[in-house]
């Protein structure tokens, strides 16, 4: 073989970087949507380095005490960025940390280990794309703010996750700099009136703002700015602001009249801030409110006001009645998403009300609104066909009337969620089964009327099931997994708690999913080695499993379902009294791509924790 001949098929040219221009290759990258593939990429040459550099648009950065010299090398090396996402609740020094490579000596380990700190400290690992982490550390101050902003005027889109050290110095610089900023979120941040007022002068285009739990604005921050740029405002979110009073929203709704999405937590707000939101902002979309002195003045208000509604959620309202939950079903033709979370006044009459006006409905959620019942949601069955998903969690007044109504009415149904409905049974499964044949996300959880007949049915009709959740079903054996593994291909399945499932019911479904990639059997006393050997051969894309409180799992299983199943990044197995220090060992040695294995810290020898203490977790016993 000659010499061009080993250099490949080319005669060592380079077709690519020679027959490709720029603008192309930049195009190209633009279809990589991960970060191992863009990193990959980069190292292929300087020029693809440079350009993929080009490329990137969106950094997201993890704080954690570190000066912030890095943010003005940051510019240097991505001059497009437009977005910018913060969050000082990260670590990324400890999260992104991977352990030393298996099988590889403990020197060479512990040198490659170092070579990795001595480049982020030079910061020569600094790396972003759309939607992804930088591997880098931060402390933001005001200084590392103002840096931010100098070096990325293009700036469109900022988030300050609970960067505490930001105070109004640093927010009125970046401001300054960033006039193109549409979108900022400053959650949990303490900046105060000033920073928001400078905010407001500057960013005209801005369309989006997050004021959740910044402790230290008033109302006059809030009205500098919505008098300021208050005509390009589309969203806005307010939450655990103290100082905030009707006097804020008032200015909101008089000058945001393009607000379209408003989120509202608050004590402290009366029916006539709401009333000025609501009457001053005509084309709102999106409102969450979570109010416990609005009462049903302001939510009519709502109903007549607001037609362009399409989601609403309502949490924690004592004073709401059906009269105004009534007049939103009413005047709310478009609603399409709606959340009613601890209201407990309501009754069916206000249901029946959205039922019969809101016949667009999509996605409902009815959370320990405890008088509401079957008539309430029989109604939305017969009303509203294109419901595709609903979730009654603690709806003791449901019983299974109301799920058949559903099946009958709502065939587009894909997911349901119930949890502690104790009236509803294996009858109203059926009827969910017989009528919505394109479910693909079923959800139960401490229903202990339902059993075996109701999963077999579903087993036997809805053949694009996807997700199922069992959990703490008493009644449900193996029956009805053996039915799930005959008529569905499962990617995830959580069975937990479900003591009377055994070996058959787990085997059924090693069998019959082999797309399985997640699978809880958790507190499953009858389940043994031989299920697990029948997972690791029939599914082997498994990637998260948890046995924990499985006693009859042994060392022989773990290693028969670790030998196939190689993909498997997350193993919890507490309180498996039968699994020990070997079968530990065994997981950590056969599973590359392992995350996280949480176990005993006793049964974790010296010799596995020195190859992957980082992805090991312990249950905390020794109190």
């Amino acid at each position: 073989m000659t010499q061009q001949q080993r250099r490949g098929g080319g005669g060592g040219r380079d077709l690519i970087n020679t027959s490709l221009p720029d603008e192309l290759i930049t195009e190209i990258f633009q279809f990589l949507y991960t970060k191992s593939d863009r990193d990959a990429c980069s190292l292929v040459c300087k020029r693809w380095l440079s350009l993929n550099r080009l490329s990137r648009t969106t950094l997201r950065l993890g704080a954690s005490g570190t000066p912030p010299i890095y943010l003005r090398l940051l510019p240097q090396r991505f001059v497009n960025v437009k977005h910018v996402f913060i969050d000082q609740r990260l670590n990324i020094s400890s999260s992104t940390s991977s352990p030393p490579h298996r099988g590889m000596k403990r020197g060479r380990a512990h040198s490659i280990k170092s070579s990795r700190k001595k480049r982020r400290r030079r910061g020569k690992n600094v790396s972003s794309e759309d939607e992804e982490e930088v591997e880098l550390d931060i402390c933001l101050s005001d200084a590392g703010l103002s840096d931010i902003g100098e070096g990325f005027p293009k700036l469109q889109t900022l988030s300050l996750i609970w960067c505490s050290t930001v105070s109004n110095m640093g927010l009125m610089s970046l401001a300054s700099f960033c006039i193109s900023l549409k979108s900022l979120d400053l959650q949990g941040c303490y900046v105060g009136d000033e920073g928001l007022a400078t905010v407001g002068q500057c960013c005209k285009q801005l369309e989006e703002l997050n004021l959740r739990f910044c402790e230290s604005m008033t109302d006059n921050g809030i009205i500098d700015l919505a008098s300021a740029c208050g005509k390009s405002l589309k969203s806005l979110g307010v939450a655990a602001c103290a100082k905030i009073s009707d006097l804020s929203l008032q200015a909101v709704g008089t000058h945001c009249k393009a607000l379209e999405t408003f989120s509202l937590d608050s004590e402290f707000i009366s029916d006539n801030g709401v009333l000025a939101v609501v009457q001053g902002c005509p084309l709102l979309k999106v409102i969450k409110l979570q109010c416990i002195n609005v009462t049903d003045e302001a939510l009519t208000a709502l109903g007549t006001s607001c037609v362009s509604l399409e989601q609403l959620t309502l949490n924690s309202f004592r004073q709401f009645t059906d009269r105004g939950l009534s007049a939103i079903g009413k005047g709310c033709k478009q609603l399409k998403n709606l959340a009613l979370n601890d209201c407990p006044v309501l009754i069916d009459g206000g249901m029946m009300a959205i039922a019969s006006g809101c016949t667009e409905l999509t996605h409902l959620e009815i959370n320990g609104c405890h008088n509401i019942g079957t008539r309430g949601l029989g109604s939305i069955g017969k009303s509203c066909v294109n419901l595709s998903e609903l979730s009654l969690l603690y709806c003791p007044m449901i019983d299974n009337n109301a799920l058949l109504e559903i099946g009958r009415g709502c065939q587009l149904l894909q997911s349901l969620y119930l949890v502690d409905c104790s009236n509803i049974g294996d009858n109203g499964i059926c009827g969910i089964a017989k009528g919505c044949r394109y479910l693909k996300k079923l959800h139960i959880r401490r229903c202990y009327e339902v059993g075996n007949k109701g999963i077999v049915a579903i087993g036997e009709n809805c053949k694009f099931l996807k997700k199922l959740s069992l959990r703490f079903c008493d009644r449900v054996g193996d029956e009805a997994l053996i039915a799930i593994g005959q008529g569905c291909s499962l990617e995830h399945l959580n069975v937990s708690g479900c003591h009377e499932i055994g070996d058959a019911g787990v085997i059924a479904i090693a069998r019959g999913c082999p797309q399985l990639t997640c699978l809880d059997v958790s507190v499953l006393p009858l389940v043994g080695d031989m299920a697990m050997a029948e997972l690791g051969e029939g599914c082997p894309l498994l990637k998260d499993i948890v046995i924990s409180h499985c006693r009859q799992i042994t060392d022989v299983g773990v290693s028969h379902l670790v030998k196939h199943c190689r993909m498997l990044e997350s193993f919890h197995m507490v309180y498996c009294h039968e699994i020990t220090a070997v079968g530990v060992a065994t997981i950590v040695a056969s599973c590359p791509n392992m995350k996280k294995v949480l176990v005993e810290k006793w049964k974790v020898s010296q010799r596995t924790k020195r190859i992957a203490g980082s992805i090991i977790s312990f249950l905390c016993v020794e109190l």
